[in-house]
């Protein structure tokens, strides 16, 4: 650009007022190009979850046959995406073209206006062409710019979906001075006053002034119809949500008071889905506490009643589980989300449908060992199967969002109000079996 001013200081002037008006729309398709790729990402990221998942869940797929219709919702997802990358890479054409376009033109109108000036004789033939080099090494330059800004625009859009991601502030964060329970934790709860309801259904309460006091070492048993509330007890006190009135506590400290990764360190979760990573037995396990040993993990899985299937697998504790776990059965999952909870050792025990996966057999043996794992310790169950809780020392009834009957197994029974109800469902259902078979 300098030797171009100094070169022919007129023609110059048409160049830089040239540079504007080329990349002012370099700009603007620049946007054009960002939209449409983030377009592009998103129905790409619908079409690559929608194939995880029906692969996840290809045997009901198949036990359906539904294959076909898949198939067809697949195509039209693929389609999608590769319809907004069409339009990403038509509108990134169109860039690339107009920048083209505009750059071609300048240099033609500083070669007119350079020829008229040759043949008037303002400047020599010397002097255009000098000039002429010059600008075409500047055009070229601008054209490389366009090129860059059109790579630039692609991968913005490409990371924007993440870009979101990362500034997402988190609802539940450590306070700036956090408190620490005081040593050793002995993982007494409390909820008073407890109203929440879960921020996509404001308006129907999944908890309404729930009070519970737990004591140390107590075991609690939480029962009722599906939707009552009970899992919400479980997201409150892990602080996956925060309640929208009421306090929840531990030891006498509100948990909003504690670092949340200090407060979910002192608990062990068995959840009705028990999540499996892709690596393992042993690495799955140890996922409950990561600095354990190779014979503590061991130790684990006897105690659990799952040893016997781990050592039965093509490496022993080192085989690889597969995605998901998809090389165990649902009981064999549960059993290792016990053995992790057995293996973190946490005063506070929450039990969420902790045997609903297994056999009677199996059931049997794990109840052996969870009644071993909690005691001396808070526990917290959740149970459908009421023969599951007959042996703890409270059970609290919900029905929607609200407690409504407390006391033990034989004290509710005699009340004769919904646990009872529930008993006598499940409890006679039995009892009508065997005296069918007699």
């Amino acid at each position: 650009v300098i030797m171009m001013v100094y070169t022919a200081p007129k023609l110059s002037l048409i160049v830089l007022g040239a540079i504007p008006l080329i990349v002012l729309p370099i700009v603007a398709f620049g946007r054009a190009v960002r939209r449409r790729s983030r377009d592009a990402q998103d129905t790409l990221a619908d079409a690559t979850a929608f194939a995880s998942e029906a692969i996840g869940a290809v045997r009901i797929l198949q036990a359906f046959a539904n294959e076909n219709l898949i198939e067809n919702r697949f195509s039209q997802a693929v389609e999608r995406a590769f319809g907004a990358a069409r339009i990403a890479v038509r509108t990134r054409a169109v860039l690339t073209f107009v920048a083209m376009f505009l750059i071609a033109a300048s240099v033609v109108a500083v070669l007119w206006y350079g020829a008229h000036g040759v043949l008037n004789g303002q400047m020599s033939e010397g002097t255009l062409g000098q000039f002429l080099l010059y600008a075409v090494f500047a055009a070229g330059s601008l054209g490389a710019l366009s090129e860059v800004w059109g790579e630039l625009s692609l991968a913005a859009g490409a990371a924007e979906r993440l870009t979101e991601l990362l500034s997402e502030e988190p609802t539940i964060r450590a306070p700036a001075n956090p408190e620490k329970l005081a040593a050793p934790v002995k993982g007494a709860v409390s909820f008073k006053g407890v109203e929440f309801a879960y921020p996509t259904r404001s308006d129907r309460p999944a908890l309404s002034d729930v009070d519970i006091e737990i004591a140390s070492g107590e075991t609690v048993a939480v029962v009722g119809s599906s939707g009552a509330g009970k899992s919400t007890l479980f997201s409150l006190i892990l602080r996956f949500y925060d309640p929208d009135a009421g306090t929840i506590s531990i030891d006498g400290t509100d948990i909003r008071a504690l670092d949340p990764r200090e407060l979910r360190g002192h608990m062990a979760l068995v959840p009705q889905d028990t999540v499996i990573f892709a690596s393992s037995a042993l690495d799955n396990i140890l996922f409950g506490r990561p600095e354990a040993s190779r014979e503590e993990v061991i130790a684990a899985a006897r105690a659990a009643h799952a040893e016997d299937f781990i050592e039965a697998l093509p490496q022993g504790y080192d085989t690889m589980l597969g995605e998901r776990g998809v090389m165990l059965s649902g009981g064999q999952r549960q059993r290792i989300a016990i053995a992790r909870a057995i293996l973190k050792d946490a005063p506070i025990l929450l039990l969420d449908e902790a045997t609903s996966a297994l056999d009677a057999e199996s059931e049997r043996y794990v109840q052996d060992a969870l009644a071993g794992l909690m005691q001396d310790r808070t526990t917290l169950v959740i149970a459908h199967r009421l023969a599951t809780v007959l042996k703890a020392d409270r059970i609290l009834v919900m029905e929607a969002g609200r407690i409504v009957e407390e006391g033990t197994h034989a004290a509710l029974v005699k009340k004769n109000g919904i646990y009872a109800r529930l008993a006598k469902l499940q409890f006679d259902t039995g009892a009508v079996a065997f005296k069918a078979a007699e």
